[in-house]
């Protein structure tokens, strides 16, 4: 079975209905096959926090806890570490992409961060239709 993870951008997209959710929708259904990096959740829920309200954040932090959670162990952290230093990723997407290595899954993301990097999905960040 083949894994597959939703970086924050693309979570957000999914809530929004943004123009990427065609790419990113279908991965949601995918479950048991979708992995979470803990981190994800905390992007998330301060997203959904800032911009929401807070019993939206439960509901969304409940509907990602569907996936398998991959918390932030040694083995994790140091991987991230390196991949922090050797293609300069902030912090959180070191470890979300250090997770998607760990598990041979496939990450899918808006984020240009993770451009042209193994096992990614990149779909640029489209400009949402203005709503009337």
């Amino acid at each position: 079975m083949s894994k597959h993870i939703l970086d924050s951008s693309a979570w957000i997209e999914c809530l929004d209905d943004g123009p990427n959710t065609r790419h990113f929708g279908p991965i949601l259904l995918k479950s048991p096959g979708l992995v979470m990096p803990a981190i994800v959740i905390t992007e998330v829920r301060k997203v959904v926090l800032k911009q929401r309200t807070l019993q939206e954040a439960d509901a969304v932090t409940q509907a990602m806890s569907c996936c398998e959670i991959v918390p932030i162990d040694e083995t994790i952290a140091a991987a991230a570490a390196d991949l922090f230093i050797a293609h300069k990723l902030p912090l959180a997407d070191s470890l979300i992409y250090a997770v998607a290595l760990a598990h041979n899954a496939t990450l899918w993301t808006q984020d240009d961060d993770f451009k042209n990097l193994p096992q990614v999905r990149y779909f640029p960040k489209l400009k949402s239709k203005a709503k009337p």
